[in-house]
């Protein structure tokens, strides 16, 4: 009997994510599904894939030459999806774009909105996620992302250079008017250190109020009046409940990108939304650089 390839998927995920729990999120079905998909595998090729320990799932030697050759046909399965789609010159259908949460809040969504107006046949799917999506593999046609050096099989332009800011709630601010040099409360994120060390000069007293471990908890504390952060300076910008830390400088921070993967950057509306966003964005660079003079 041949192994179905679909089964093999359910094989390749399970070695991925270790286990049945993590093939069963990345696949969106519940447990009962891989180990079905997995036993019809087995039965198919007449040999055992994984061994059941207590700890769960451990792929055996077979099982790893089935994700091997599963993964090979994901990779052909990819590069023939590229290949196809690269001729579609239609100026409608599906188009997928990825950005992070902040970035769609703040300023995507309302480009998103006057694209779909002007192409209102283009299907537009919107993946608001700070996840680094695969885009050779289809999770995305288009990324919004913020970096410094993206892929090289990304193509697409750079829209604006960044920088970042410390910011404080307006009545955290009145605070420290009143007491000119007070120790500063400070939002630590939790792969962060600290304060940058740039704000010795300013504010040398500095205390550690609060850690968290997301930008929009940052946010929701800096607002609170819970103490001072620093964020790009798009958020702290449009945001009318913060306002900068008073004698403290820019920093810098990774530019904004619109990018592609190169075999879909000739296919008609990935090229029309890459430009329409670009241009748009290009228009928010002050913002972005913290900058009215920009």
């Amino acid at each position: 009997m041949m192994i179905d390839w679909s089964d093999l998927r359910y094989v390749l995920e399970t070695v991925r994510h270790g286990g049945l729990s993590g093939a069963a999120r990345a696949l969106q079905v519940n447990h009962a599904t891989v180990a079905r998909r997995i036993a019809a595998a087995e039965k198919a090729c007449g040999a055992v894939l994984f061994d059941r320990l207590p700890g769960g799932y451990a792929p055996t030697q077979a099982g790893m030459e089935a994700a091997r050759a599963a993964e090979s046909m994901e990779a052909a399965s990819a590069k023939l999806d590229l290949s196809i789609a690269a001729r579609d010159q239609r100026l409608s259908g599906p188009l997928t774009v990825t950005a992070p949460q902040l970035i769609v809040e703040r300023v995507l969504a309302s480009i998103l909105a006057d694209f779909h107006a002007a192409h209102p046949h283009i299907e537009l799917t919107l993946l608001s996620s700070n996840e680094t999506l695969n885009l050779s593999q289809r999770q995305a046609d288009v990324a919004i992302r913020i970096s410094d050096s993206p892929l090289e099989t990304l193509v697409g332009s750079k829209v604006s250079e960044q920088r970042a800011a410390v910011y404080v709630s307006h009545a955290y601010a009145e605070r420290l008017k009143a007491d000119p040099r007070p120790p500063l409360d400070w939002i630590r994120f939790s792969h962060w250190s600290g304060p940058p060390m740039d704000l010795g000069l300013s504010w040398p007293e500095r205390r550690i109020a609060l850690t968290v471990d997301d930008m929009i908890a940052a946010i929701g504390a800096v607002r609170a009046g819970i103490g001072a952060t620093r964020m790009p300076c798009f958020l702290g910008e449009t945001d009318p409940a913060l306002t900068r830390l008073p004698d403290v400088g820019l920093f810098a921070y990774p530019g904004i990108w619109v990018l592609t993967h190169r075999d879909l950057q000739r296919v008609r509306r990935v090229e029309t939304f890459m430009e329409f966003a670009a241009a748009r964005l290009r228009q928010l660079r002050q913002t972005f650089l913290g900058d009215p003079q920009a």
